[in-house]
Parts: C-alpha cells; structure tokens; sequence
C-alpha cells in the first residue's frame, strides 16, 4: 500500500526537500498551508500536479497551526502514516520581536497537532523538528545528553516543543521522535537567514547591483549543513522500530566571518571592501557557539553529512548568481533586513 504522510511547513525550505524525497520514495504527500492573497508556494511550484489529474500525488490543504480543530479534521481524512511537523515562526533574530507569535506557532503549535493525532485516533509516526538553539549557551559539542540552555524566544518555544513530544511519547505510547537539527542550509533558504543573505549580496556584488553588505555577529560559530542531505535523516528517524530523539549535524565548526570569506572569495571578491557592520543585527541574548556530535544518527541511522560548510557556501553563491541573471531584473536588497535565523 502506498504510504501517506503530513507536513506542516511544506513550502519551506525543510519542507519542500521533504516533500520531493517521500514522493521519490512513492509517498502521496499532503501539506499545510496558510491562506494568503498571493502564492507562497514557490519552493513546491515544481513537484505540484493538478489534484484532478490521477497521477496527481502532492495534495495541499489550508489550515494553520493556530487552529486546532482544524487539525484534528485534516488528520482523521488523510489518516497519514507518518506526520512531520516542520511549520514554526523559525527566524531567530524576529523572535525577540515577536515573541508572542513564536510562543503560539513554534511553541503551542506543536501540541495542537500532537493533540490533533491524539483526538483523531490515528495510528501515525510524528516527528518534531527541534532545533540546535535548545543548546543556546551550553559550550559545544552537543549531543543528545548535552543541557539544554536556549538564549532567545525562539529557542524557548523550541524547548516546550521538545519536552512535549516526549511527554506525549512517554504519556500515550506514541511514537513521536524529535530532531534535533543544527543549521541546515540551500539555496531555497529564507533570504534573511544569515547564509543565504551572504549568498545574495555576493551575486547582487559582483553584478554590480549593490555596494555594501550590513551584518552583525561574525565570530558566532556555528554547524551548517545541506538542508537537502537533512531531510533523508528526518525519514529515517520514523522509520526505526522505536521511537528516539536524534541530532543531525556535519561536526563543523565555522565562524560567519569563515562563510563570508568562502562566499566572496569563491565569486572573486573581497568581503573586507564591501561589508560594513550595523549593531541592529545583534541578538539581545547571543549564542556563541553551536557545533553537534552526531555520533547517534550516524551509528543508529546510518545517517551521515556529505557537504561541508564550505562546499555549502560554493554550492549557495553559484545558485544566487545563476538565479540573478535568470532573473534579469533588479535584485531586491535584503540589508534592511534581520541577518540571523536558523531551524
């Protein structure tokens, strides 16, 4: 029988990785998305198939993690072997501006869903994305036993996400697993997250479109990975015999004064002439160090990074360049815009 799964956040960048791995695996796929006067849909306009059309495999549903009855609905129709909930407010820095709207999503939205599949009795496999923020300021490496310590909003409501998927695991016998991600990047990330931000103004740079680049923090270290690599080891955690929390990580530690000598130089620049630092991008609270062991994964999931930071930064600033003169049309400028996020 063909298997069935549910994201929340599919027109994400976690999402829509997702959503191409589980229909390459011959999943029928359903997402969650918010009503909007425009598309968002962007990053899943590719693998979409008009639902009339029998081959059709992708199938997208309104809601949003605020509406619990919703959910509950949703869930008892597609009845979905196995539910991901990727859907959060995830940028970091924003968190700290709205920290109301990061409690309700990325926090108690997680339980209306665990809720969702508890009062809809389905038998299904869930997995939360938890993030490496939970860390915040325990020193690296971190593991699955490392202290949690999360210095933002954002990192608070992740840790309520994670402690109440495993209440429900423990509670009611649910197989519920969280991953515990550290940065994962692409070239479909969130144009203010810090990586893709470099990337952008790289290509915009050496285009001639734009001069300066403004940022904050350059010797935060952190973990990044390829987004696409991370999705595979989402699956495999729900496809184990019993349900546990694992970290996914490359091991690498690397300063954001490291990517942006990577990106501009890979491009033929010098990132010294064009970046300029603006204290409006520095968090309240900083994390100075995320770096994970994922010693775990890779031994019970046989789940292991390939791309390294810096193939990443290659990999991302090409990707902005060939997008750009795509494009052929100005590039909007996100330095107006907070630099710092991940999931």
């Amino acid at each position: 029988m063909t298997k069935r799964a549910f994201i929340t956040g599919i027109t994400g960048q976690d999402g829509s990785y997702l959503a191409e791995l589980l229909l390459s695996k011959g999943y029928e796929v359903h997402g969650l998305i918010r009503r909007a006067s425009t598309f968002n849909t962007s990053r899943i306009d590719h693998l979409y198939v008009d639902p009339h059309d029998p081959s059709a495999r992708l199938f997208l549903h309104y809601g949003d993690l605020s509406d619990g009855a919703r959910l509950v609905t949703l869930l008892a129709e597609i009845n979905p072997d196995e539910v991901y909930n990727l859907g959060a407010q995830s940028h970091v820095r924003v968190s700290f501006d709205e920290p109301e709207h990061t409690a309700d999503t990325t926090g108690t939205g997680t339980i209306r869903i665990l809720e969702a599949v508890r009062l809809s009795g389905i038998e299904t496999r869930f997995y939360q994305a938890s993030s490496s923020e939970l860390y915040g300021a325990t020193p690296p490496p971190q593991n699955e036993e490392t202290p949690f310590y999360p210095r933002s909003p954002y990192g608070a409501a992740k840790l309520y996400s994670y402690w109440i998927t495993k209440n429900y695991r423990e509670a009611y016998g649910m197989f519920a697993v969280n991953g515990i991600l550290f940065n994962h990047e692409s070239p479909r990330r969130g144009e203010t997250f810090v990586t893709r931000k470099i990337t952008r103004a790289v290509a915009a740079i050496k285009a001639g479109r734009q001069e300066h680049l403004y940022m904050g923090n350059l010797d935060a270290v952190r973990d990044w990975g390829y987004a696409a690599e991370y999705v595979e080891g989402m699956w495999r955690m729900l496809q184990v015999d019993e349900p546990e929390d694992f970290v996914l990580a490359t091991g690498i530690a690397t300063t954001v004064r490291d990517f942006l000598t990577i990106s501009f130089e890979h491009a033929g620049l010098n990132w010294e002439d064009h970046v300029l630092f603006d204290e409006r991008y520095l968090r309240p609270t900083e994390v100075d160090a995320l770096v994970g062991d994922p010693s775990k994964a890779n031994s019970k999931l046989g789940w292991k990074a390939s791309v390294r930071p810096d193939e990443l930064a290659r990999l991302m600033v090409d990707a902005d360049i060939e997008a750009l003169e795509f494009a052929g049309s100005p590039w909007i400028d996100a330095v107006s815009l907070d630099s710092w996020g991940d999931r």
